[in-house]
């Protein structure tokens, strides 16, 4: 979810170049892995470069056909309108998170590793009543738009730009973690070519002009 924006701007681009659509699906992480280990076929599958490569080993996807795209930072957001709290540092964040009513984030990497940094911190126990996990392909921007958590950590790119949403900042460098996007090839032959065309042309300077529009930069 946190490549749909770039990944439909790319797609227009290359269109445009190259007069091939690409008809893009965009769904939760986890439940697109599970599609594609199921077996369902596709000619470019985009997710986390480490779900890429489990695919690949798995045989669900060309083997070393990976090709990383972006560097995506993980950033937090509250409420348009609410009080923004200070993230400059790391103790700052604890403390901001501490203080909050309710945390959301997701399902995906950011949200794995925020579950690690509350651990760390020793608070995952007491923040386990305040924290709400989004369901797959569940925007956690919707949430803070809602009203229905506080402080949202999610893909900057899915924050941002976001009706009812202000992004506070990213998260402190101590703390940040940055999610390396990938893609993968199908392994029907059929529209291979048309595929790494579209893949190229992803990582082309005018490619990575549109990645840093969406909140992230070229991998």
């Amino acid at each position: 979810m946190a490549t749909r924006a770039v990944l439909a701007e790319l797609g227009q681009a290359f269109e445009r170049h190259f007069g091939i659509h690409l008809d893009l699906l965009a769904v939760g992480g986890v439940d697109a892995a599970k599609r594609v280990a199921a077996g369902e076929s596709f000619d470019i599958v985009f997710l986390a470069a480490d779900a890429i490569d489990k695919l690949i080993a798995g045989g669900h996807l060309a083997a070393g056909s990976r090709v990383d795209l972006v560097r995506s930072p993980v950033a937090i957001a509250v409420k348009a309108g609410a009080p923004k709290p200070d993230i400059g540092s790391e103790e700052a964040l604890k403390h901001a998170v501490l203080a909050a009513r309710s945390i959301g984030y997701s399902t995906g990497p950011s949200g794995v590793f925020l579950v690690k940094l509350f651990e760390r911190w020793g608070v995952a126990d007491a923040l386990k009543s305040r924290t709400v996990q989004a369901q797959p392909g569940v925007p956690v921007a919707s949430l803070v738009a809602q009203g229905e958590v506080e402080l949202g950590f999610q893909q900057l790119s899915e924050l941002m730009n976001v009706p009812g949403v202000e992004v506070v900042g990213l998260m402190p460098a101590a703390t940040q973690f940055i999610t390396t996007f990938s893609a993968g090839l199908g392994n029907d032959p059929a529209n291979a070519a048309s595929a790494r065309a579209a893949l190229a042309f992803m990582n082309t300077a005018e490619g990575a002009e549109i990645k840093r529009r969406h909140g992230m930069e070229p991998a």
